[in-house]
């Protein structure tokens, strides 16, 4: 096979997001959950900050949510609008960036599970994040944040492999840590798709800058947002009846932000 490809895996979306398509449904699940035990108010109009493909947007379409999403790739938006082709919701995705997009009219709820918001990689973009966000909600509603937190003693050489396949189409992934540094507080992960789609042979490859997190440099960045509480934590295995500590003892965390109902 041929040396991978250097692009931009985002702009592959339908390769990138069935490799993370196995956790589509307990992402979905944990929303809804989370929706009924923190929401103070009904949850109806729904917004993802760096959608990607969409793989969740459909999904929360599917179950009868309005969603509103956007992305800075005009491949993985062009994929996402032909998958909800023929629906209004198509009206609702936009092509701008995360950073400070606010959806035209108030959302109940916002999510971004998966690192996503580390593509943020100064103090500065991460708050004006969370700020818009918090802007755009109504008051009482939720912002559901899923990242890696990187502990202390977290292995600065990682690496990590899986595959997903249905029908014909197969998917490797490789994850490995290229660069690291906590003065920075930044990391270089390299992403490396093999793609075996019918009788095509592919290899993608990518590698993305992401900015580090300890606890303690995400309670400070929560607490530079006051229009947000923090209602509970959790992890990736998405069980909302065991809610955890924000700690440096968590790696894949998941953070639930409540717009405070006493905000204008």
């Amino acid at each position: 096979m041929n040396a991978p490809e250097q692009v931009n895996c985002y702009d592959h979306p339908r390769y990138w997001d069935f490799a993370f398509s196995d956790e589509t449904l307990f992402e979905a699940d944990f929303i809804e959950a989370a929706a009924k035990k923190y929401s103070q108010i009904p949850v109806q109009n729904l917004y993802e900050p760096g959608c990607g493909g969409g793989r969740l947007v459909v999904e929360m379409v599917k179950r009868g949510y309005q969603v509103t999403a956007c992305d800075t790739s005009q491949p993985a938006l062009e994929y996402l609008r032909s998958r909800l082709n023929g629906t209004e919701q198509t009206e609702h995705i936009h092509h701008a960036d995360m950073t400070d997009f606010c959806p035209p009219t108030p959302i109940d709820l916002a999510f971004n599970t998966v690192n996503t918001f580390r593509h943020l990689l100064t103090e500065d973009a991460a708050h004006t994040h969370l700020q818009t966000v918090a802007d755009c909600l109504r008051p009482g509603g939720l912002y559901v944040l899923g990242l890696h937190l990187m502990p202390p003693d977290a292995d600065e050489e990682d690496s990590e492999d899986w595959s997903v396949q249905e029908d014909d189409l197969r998917v490797n992934v490789f994850l490995e840590v290229e660069n690291f540094s906590r003065e920075t507080r930044l990391e270089q992960l390299r992403f490396e798709l093999t793609v075996q789609d019918d009788d095509k042979h592919i290899r993608l490859q990518t590698t993305y800058t992401m900015r580090l997190y300890l606890a303690d440099q995400m309670r400070s960045l929560l607490e530079s947002v006051p229009d947000f509480e923090l209602c509970d934590v959790y992890d990736f295995c998405y069980d909302i009846d065991e809610p955890l500590e924000l700690s440096d003892e968590l790696g894949d965390t998941v953070l639930i932000l409540r717009r405070r109902s006493n905000c204008p």
